[in-house]
């Protein structure tokens, strides 16, 4: 890249013959601090040091194929702005579509409620429950057992303000992360479980070098975490309690036979907006 005296708007330019307009805009705001219209207002101004050698080390990252959200070290998900490193997931659409399903389903609930998003990563699902959901009433549960996922999320829940105050964060695999009182009063438990097969060789090289394995594998079929999900969330819910989970899409019949065999009613798996399965989703009946 140029040395300090050249303009934001030069560099925009050359980052995009690399990257992409998009991307390179992107890069570039995070490299000058400045954001929409502030970054759109310096086009002109001359970029300091400090700035171009951030880009340069940014497109060194990039080219190095290292997944363009951690570059940027930030991405965004519904009303959120997430910091994001390989400690945790990149946020992805599909998982907007099982914050879209949990939040109709909380909404369906009399105040007060409690949920559960277990295994947060970045904290996408339940921050967006706490500022998505009425501020008053609502205490939203994010567990993890990786204590440096957890970092992050409590730096997410930083950033969300007001909404905040409603979220607990607490360390541990899966249920046993949560205090015993929980225990057959949470109207919503949430999850973005690992789902992925130990062997899956469609599983694209950029996800299995960068994203956290944890994360992402759950044995030879994809299904042990989930599994474990659906057999222990039923002495948690509360009668009429929701469990909704993001699923992989080859998975729908699979999974809605163990929410069946485990007495859920009202079973459903919905798609992604690519249409492929995605959410499923399972109610507690009052007599469990």
């Amino acid at each position: 890249m140029s040395d300090g005296t050249v303009s934001w708007g030069r560099l925009w330019t050359e980052t995009a013959e690399r990257v992409g307009r998009p991307q390179a805009r992107w890069m570039c705001e995070v490299a000058s601090g400045l954001e929409g219209e502030e970054f759109m207002e310096a086009l002109d101004q001359a970029a300091s040091q400090r700035g171009v050698a951030h880009l340069d080390s940014m497109l060194a990252r990039h080219a190095a194929g290292e997944p363009l959200q951690y570059v940027l070290g930030r991405w965004g998900f519904r009303h959120l702005d997430l910091m994001v490193d390989r400690r945790v997931l990149i946020p992805r659409p599909e998982t907007e579509s099982v914050v879209e399903v949990a939040l109709q389903r909380a909404r369906s609930a009399d105040l007060p409620i409690a949920c559960a998003d277990l295994g947060t990563g970045s904290g996408a699902i339940g921050l967006s429950l706490a500022m998505e959901l009425p501020h008053d009433g609502v205490t939203v549960w994010m567990t993890d057992r990786s204590p440096d996922a957890l970092d992050v999320a409590r730096a997410n829940a930083a950033g969300i303000g007001r909404a905040a105050a409603n979220v607990r964060i607490v360390e541990g695999d899966w249920f046993a992360a949560l205090p015993d009182e929980l225990r057959g009063r949470l109207s919503l438990i949430v999850s973005n479980p690992p789902y992925v097969a130990d062997n899956d060789s469609e599983l694209e090289p950029i996800v299995r070098d960068w994203e956290p394995a944890m994360a992402l594998f759950a044995g030879s079929d994809g299904l042990d975490e989930v599994r474990r999900l659906v057999a222990d969330a039923g002495e948690w819910l509360a009668p009429n309690g929701w469990l909704v989970m993001e699923i992989g899409a080859s998975h729908g019949p699979a999974v809605t036979a163990l929410f069946r065999e485990a007495g859920y009613d009202d079973v459903t798996v919905s798609p992604d907006l690519s249409g492929k399965d995605r959410v499923a989703a399972g109610r507690r009946p009052a007599s469990f």
